[in-house]
């Protein structure tokens, strides 16, 4: 199985609109162009820049006519009840009316969790959350599963991302090591690409489809934006693992393919 995990679009309305959106319908594009096309794609976190409406509004204009299943996460720029009211019930939230799910495609078991803490930069799952994650994954262990959120679950070596990332890390890793069939945990927030071991399993942080962070490794120093290309993570599924590839975009020597 196929998973292209799309990340921290930003997507928003008026003057600022046209590059946060340009930036994920030529990643959409990209993925089209891939042979074989990927199952489905997964977008984690930071859907909506300031998590209005409109923008979810914009966002569906972006992804509805998009041919593959689209699964949609939460990150600490959106607003929960706004996404749910814009896409609760359909496909893009697993058919329910929860930020946090899962589909049971036929290769592979993907789960979205929900780590938006309200009025927070960082992410917190919750004890009712991590019970229900168990339950999941407990139900198909013959099947490999990949997992998706949107703040990294431990510490990468850059400080001020590092304060805001997910509050309760050691508790979702107890939960994965539980679950030998994990393959794959992808995160966002970081708007970098980013490779660590988890939980016994891999963690990938894939960088976002609007715009790149600065490597920041000093405590004393900013965060800022860097001209580095856009792209995405194509997470490759097997029965004995997970392999995944970063696909840029913006810079890409290969086609992309509109929708």
């Amino acid at each position: 199985m196929l998973i292209a995990q799309l990340s921290d679009p930003h997507l928003t309305t008026g003057l600022l609109a046209a590059e946060p959106a340009a930036g994920l319908h030529r990643a959409l594009g990209r993925v089209l162009a891939l042979r074989p096309r990927p199952d489905c794609v997964v977008i984690s976190g930071d859907l909506a820049d300031h998590g209005q409406p409109d923008e979810y509004a914009a966002l569906r204009e972006v992804i509805g006519s998009f041919p593959l299943p689209v699964h949609l996460t939460t990150g600490n720029h959106d607003d929960r009840e706004s996404l749910l009211d814009a896409f609760g019930g359909t496909p893009w939230l697993g058919g329910g009316f929860s930020a946090y799910y899962h589909v049971d495609h036929e290769a592979a078991s993907v789960v979205v969790l929900d780590s938006l803490v309200p009025g927070s930069d960082g992410g917190q799952l919750g004890e009712e959350q991590l019970g229900w994650l168990d339950g999941v994954l407990a139900g198909r262990p013959e099947v490999p599963a990949v997992i998706f959120l949107h703040h990294p679950p431990v510490a990468v070596g850059i400080p001020v991302a590092d304060s805001i990332r997910l509050a309760d890390g050691d508790a979702l890793a107890e939960v994965i090591g539980r679950h030998r069939h994990v393959v794959r945990v992808g995160a966002g927030h970081l708007h970098r690409p980013v490779t660590t071991a988890y939980a016994g399993t891999v963690l990938t942080v894939a960088p976002s489809t609007w715009k790149q962070s600065t490597l920041t490794m000093s405590a004393d120093e900013q965060i800022g934006w860097v001209d580095e290309p856009t792209a995405f993570l194509l997470h490759s599924v097997e029965a004995a693992g997970c392999v995944t590839h970063t696909v840029q975009v913006s810079h890409s020597a290969g086609q992309t393919c509109g929708f």
